[in-house]
């Protein structure tokens, strides 16, 4: 069958504003909030939970849009976060729903605003992290909603994460050590800083990704630790905080935690996920799985397979918002109602999108040539017959992170266009373990890019993609790939898209926000160390090779990024004009590290498909 026979999607469909995300409960029970398109800008709309038709929006963002927000236990006051064109100088705004005041909770200039705890025991209160005295580090902040009164609680003594306990104690923190392991640090003594109190728990290296004290009890006595120290795999503990007795709750002998999910009163874990290549959720608590099957069951009557998702909000606990990710359609989102085991449809993230035909992401393995097994994903043409297609290699930021079975607009805009996705969790992704993880330890360029190579190598000797149409892409540490690809081996290529990536690992290491400068001893010991290894580094960087470069590239950038700056682009885009190599650059004045702007990103994969289409013939 040839994919001339399915209908094209458009990219306002795909790219454009969602008609609905993020459905939550107010805690009273109440409420039905969300985020939906006002004048074409994404905010949070309100209406009475059982009425959803009656909704109006409650901000009046005229910006990059609504993205993060919550209810305060109050029952009335609404925050949301909100940056300056993707400068990340994200601040706090409050709403209030009765009479619809709206207010700047931290109006400084240049100031990361981060929520470090809120809940129903202090429903006033909001504990901010704000680097408003020392730019590279957070404090600790008490805002409370109802006077706008901001309190500092607590001097940053090196911490780049904060410990909260439910009665909003600041119980400790976690430094990073100059070897890029970490130090927890657990009731410390007042005024103590990272160096001077004896660290609660030491994080080797190795362990830092799949390491970290994930929450405590209500009663402050317990805390649940995620740890791979001593295993390969992170897992679920929980430790007396009187004796230091670990009980393990929660293991998998492959792959990492990748969510605990929690009673929202004891705050004691009710399940955990695995993400396999479909999530796996282990059962704690026989009532939550009991829960669980009920909306199960109740999505099976329908004919629904995806993955579920809850949220709870609700301080009753009796509304539960659920999210459905098919893979293969939109987003789903209903209201279970666990009084009388309901299950009420709401809406989907993007109707027009049941119009199309789509294609479901279908995870796949092979063997690495040093006989590492890696694990991904290929997103095939709907209609079409898998033979000799045209491919498109899609890399993942982070590194640290994965590509994981979700509703992947990226993949669906290739595959309508008759192209198959491919993308791979390379050595260095996360959810596979530590020793997976590691694997990918400076290996930036070399180990982690020819996983790409394999991946597709094991998909042409299998018939499916054809070796002569094959482009690559990717986002931050995916755009590095991508050019990675396009220098090292342009033979292997037709093309390459470079989205916010770096194309000098030396330049990219000494550039940044001041906030990102705790975690450089992490940066250091998994990519590499200018001090030590600047000629590594070097040849690791794209920028070394560019005489190497034959295939046309595209370079986007955003102006404001704070992760991967505007120079990293145009010190590529300068090397591959002074030589005239073929390529594009788009610079959007008003984004940051990716694209959030719905016409920006229209703009961008309107060029992605015309670039593809002109280059892969």
């Amino acid at each position: 069958m040839s994919t001339e026979a399915v209908p094209l999607i458009p990219h306002s469909v795909l790219f454009g504003n969602p008609s609905h995300l993020l459905p939550e409960i107010s805690p009273d029970g109440t409420r039905l909030l969300y985020l939906a398109p006002d004048e074409g800008v994404l905010n949070v709309w309100s209406a009475p939970v059982d009425r959803p038709g009656e909704a109006k929006p409650v901000t009046r963002d005229r910006g990059r849009g609504i993205r993060t927000y919550g209810l305060c236990h109050d029952d009335r006051t609404l925050f949301y976060l909100r940056d300056e064109n993707g400068d990340e100088s994200w601040r706090v705004h409050l709403v209030d729903l009765v009479t619809g005041e709206e207010r700047c909770a931290t109006p400084f200039e240049g100031v990361q605003a981060r929520v470090l705890a809120r809940n129903r025991w202090h429903p006033t209160t909001l504990v901010l992290g704000l680097n408003k005295d020392r730019p590279g580090l957070h404090d600790v902040y008490g805002l409370d909603v109802v006077s706008g009164r901001l309190t500092k609680w607590a001097h940053n003594p090196g911490y780049v994460s904060w410990l909260i306990d439910c009665d909003l104690r600041v119980r400790g923190g976690t430094a990073m050590r100059p070897d890029g392991g970490a130090a927890v640090y657990l009731d410390p003594p007042p005024d103590a800083d990272a160096d001077g109190a004896a660290p609660w728990l030491e994080v080797p290296y190795e362990d830092v990704v799949g390491t970290r004290v994930a929450g405590f009890a209500r009663d402050g006595a317990t805390c649940y630790l995620l740890s791979s120290i001593g295993a390969n795999a992170s897992r679920l503990f929980a430790v007396d905080l009187a004796t230091g007795r670990r009980t393990l709750l929660a293991e998998d002998p492959v792959y990492d935690v990748k969510q605990v999910e929690w009673d929202p009163v004891s705050r004691t874990p009710q399940a955990v996920l695995f993400a396999k290549d479909r999530d796996e959720r282990l059962f704690l608590d026989e009532e939550f799985g009991r829960d669980l099957a009920r909306i199960r069951g109740e999505l099976a009557r329908r004919s629904i397979d995806g993955e579920v998702y809850v949220d709870r909000t609700d301080r009753a606990d009796r509304l539960w918002t659920v999210s459905v990710v098919t893979g293969a359609g939109p987003v789903l989102y209903y209201v279970h109602d666990r009084a009388d085991g309901s299950l009420r449809h709401l809406f989907s993230h993007q109707p027009e999108l049941e119009r199309y035909r789509l294609a479901p992401m279908e995870p796949f393995g092979f063997t690495a040539r040093d006989g590492v097994t890696v694990h991904g994903y290929v997103t095939w043409p709907p209609g079409a017959d898998r033979k000799d297609l045209p491919a498109v290699v899609n890399v993942h930021g982070g590194p640290w992170a994965r590509h994981t079975f979700a509703f992947d607009e990226e993949a669906q805009l290739l595959a309508n266009r008759g192209y198959a996705c491919v993308q791979v969790n390379f050595r260095g992704s996360t959810g596979y373990g530590k020793h997976f993880r590691n694997l990918g330890a400076k290996q930036w360029g070399a180990a982690m890019q020819t996983d790409l190579l394999d991946a597709l190598a094991h998909l042409v000797a299998g018939g499916g993609v054809d070796p002569a149409r094959v482009a690559i892409m990717g986002c931050s540490y995916g755009g590095y790939a991508a050019l990675v690809g396009a220098a090292f081996t342009p033979e292997v290529f037709t093309c390459a898209i470079d989205l916010c990536g770096p194309s000098n690992l030396l330049t990219m290491l000494a550039a940044g926000a001041p906030y990102r400068t705790p975690l450089q001893s992490f940066m250091h010991a998994h990519v590499g160390d200018p001090q030590t290894e600047r000629d590594m580094l070097w040849e690791r960087s794209p920028l070394s090779r560019v005489e190497d470069i034959r295939i046309p590239i595209l370079v986007v950038q955003g102006a404001n990024d704070v992760r991967v700056p505007r120079e990293e682009a145009e010190q590529i885009v300068a090397a591959l004009a002074a030589k005239g190599l073929a390529h594009e650059y788009l610079l959007f004045p008003d984004e940051g590290h990716g694209l959030a702007k719905p016409a920006n990103r229209q703009a961008y994969y309107a060029a992605v498909e015309r670039f593809l289409a002109e280059h892969m013939g």
